[in-house]
């Protein structure tokens, strides 16, 4: 007899089917595992067995052949270990086989037979939703699960309580879907003293999904502005909330179920490595670039990071996606982030200053500002320098607006932008392309004029072309114009980097 059970195995954000097969034949007494599992699904066998003696069951002294298939297919994590229990033991006949049929289960066992949590559950929730199964999870899981819709939910706390459920002896109980949190804003705009031209350009940033880079001298507030973007931006609206828990779900750091509504703010060290910030490793998960979806990936030191893994954020930062290649596996995560980047001009932080500058200046600077390769300054929208911030600046009273101010403002430009790309893939301005870009963000004559003599003088590529006009829609939609005008075109040209010098 071949019992069978549903699980599901993970590629990015998609959960794939698979069947674990077991069959107990005559012969030498063994438990073999097949269908290329890795490390983790291969030392199930001895989790399994310790949570059926757990229990009180033991092993029957036979053959035990546990298949995972598809078997070209690798599997990967502890969430096997539940279905192959399960699966056990409908082959020894202690759970009827056709009850396990109708779910799609997964949890990771402990050696007293409790069920522990594992990533992924909310993926494998939606996935037993469109095959019209129930699902088996861990009790930690079963908020996150719920969230799913309307699947029957089964949140186990052990081995033991699962089988007393298929029994009929003692019903689980149906979990809720967890708390969606209310977003906290920590940092106000109003904390920061001056530095008009950086604010305008990050209520630009926000109101657009805009990258921005800010350049100046230590000290001068580039961190404490990047700390108040998530702010004065939208929350995420239901959709979004859930696209973002289900990477959350994959890396296994969505807690208790709990959806959050603020936009996700990722500020990684300098020290990141390659797979760290855009996904990969040994078993696949999704980078900081992942976790950012639909928020903010803050990178400060811009320079101090290592320039190829700066410069594998192209891809990522031009397509909304980021694809992690190997022999085994190929996986797509989405990646569509707001990326918002901090460096001094060089590396003592003060050139221009005569009085503090090093004694290598201006070469300092080049050679700081080389690290960062052209096609990947050319993805960044905004350019602002900050000046540093004097004395007398830091005794001003605070600031007539502070965030909630700019929040208003920028949420009015979302709306906007909402509204017009109904029926769109994109979201925000910064998103558009193609005939949605010239159809939405052409500017009037003098517009067109103004921006023809500034591509030229400036040496704009046709990256650099496109989000110019993206960023001038972008001030039309702050100032509620229909149309963009020349002073949105100026505003936006100021904000560009400008062409070296030779």
């Amino acid at each position: 007899m071949v019992a069978i059970v549903s699980t599901t195995a993970y590629l990015g954000l998609e959960a794939r089917a698979v069947e674990v097969q077991c069959q107990i034949a005559p012969g030498m007494p063994g438990f073999a595992v097949v269908g290329l599992p890795d490390k983790a699904v291969a030392e199930s066998r001895e989790r399994v067995r310790a949570a059926l003696s757990a229990i009180g069951l033991a092993l029957p002294p036979k053959r035990i052949t546990v298949n995972l298939s598809p078997a070209d297919l690798p599997k990967e994590g502890s969430h096997y270990d539940l279905p192959i229990a399960l699966a056990l033991l409908g082959a020894m006949g202690v759970v009827d086989p056709e009850t396990l049929g109708g779910y799609v289960v997964v949890g990771e066992l402990g050696l007293d037979g409790r069920v522990a949590p594992s990533p992924g559950v909310l993926l494998a929730a939606l996935h037993a939703g469109s095959v019209e199964r129930g699902l088996v999870c861990p009790v930690a899981q079963g908020p996150e699960a719920a969230w799913a819709g309307n699947v029957e939910v089964l949140a186990a706390p052990d081995l033991l309580s699962l089988l007393n459920h298929f029994k009929g002896s003692a019903l689980l109980p149906a979990p809720r879907p967890g708390e969606v949190e209310a977003p906290v804003r920590v940092v106000d705009l109003a904390q920061v003293k001056g530095q008009e031209t950086a604010k305008r350009a990050l209520e630009i940033a926000a109101a657009g999904g805009h990258n921005l880079l800010m350049a100046g001298p230590p000290g001068a507030g580039k961190s404490l502005m990047a700390a108040c973007l998530p702010g004065i931006l939208p929350d995420l609206t239901p959709a979004e909330a859930l696209e973002v828990s289900m990477i959350a779900s994959v890396a296994g750091t969505l807690e208790g179920g709990r959806l959050v509504r603020a936009r996700p703010f990722r500020a990684p060290h300098h020290s990141a490595s390659m797979p760290a910030l855009v996904g990969g490793g040994l078993r696949v998960r999704p980078g900081e670039v992942s976790l950012a979806h639909l928020g903010v990936l803050f990178l400060d030191e811009l320079p101090e990071f290592q320039r190829g893994v700066l410069d594998s954020l192209r891809q990522p930062l031009e397509t909304g996606e980021v694809s992690v290649a190997r022999a085994n596996a190929h996986v797509t995560f989405p990646a569509r982030v707001q990326l918002i980047a901090a460096m001094n001009p060089c590396r003592c932080g003060h050139l221009g200053d005569p009085a503090l500058a090093c004694s290598r200046a201006p070469r300092c600077a080049a050679d700081y500002q080389a690290k960062l390769s052209g096609p990947l300054l050319d993805r960044i929208d905004l350019h602002v320098e900050v000046q540093a911030v004097s004395a007398a600046d830091l005794v001003l009273p605070p600031p007539a607006e502070g965030s909630a101010e700019v929040a208003a403002r920028v949420a009015a430009a979302r709306a906007i932008q909402t509204r017009r790309y109904a029926g769109h893939k994109a979201r925000t301005n910064a998103e558009i392309d193609g005939d949605l870009l010239e159809a939405v963000a052409t500017p009037d004559e003098a517009g067109r004029k103004l921006l023809a003599q500034a591509a030229e003088a400036m040496r704009l590529s046709a990256r650099g072309y496109t989000r110019i006009l993206r960023v001038a829609r972008t001030i039309a939609d702050l100032t509620g114009a229909e149309a963009v005008g020349r002073i949105h075109v100026a505003e936006a040209l100021g904000y560009r980097r400008q062409p070296p010098r030779n």
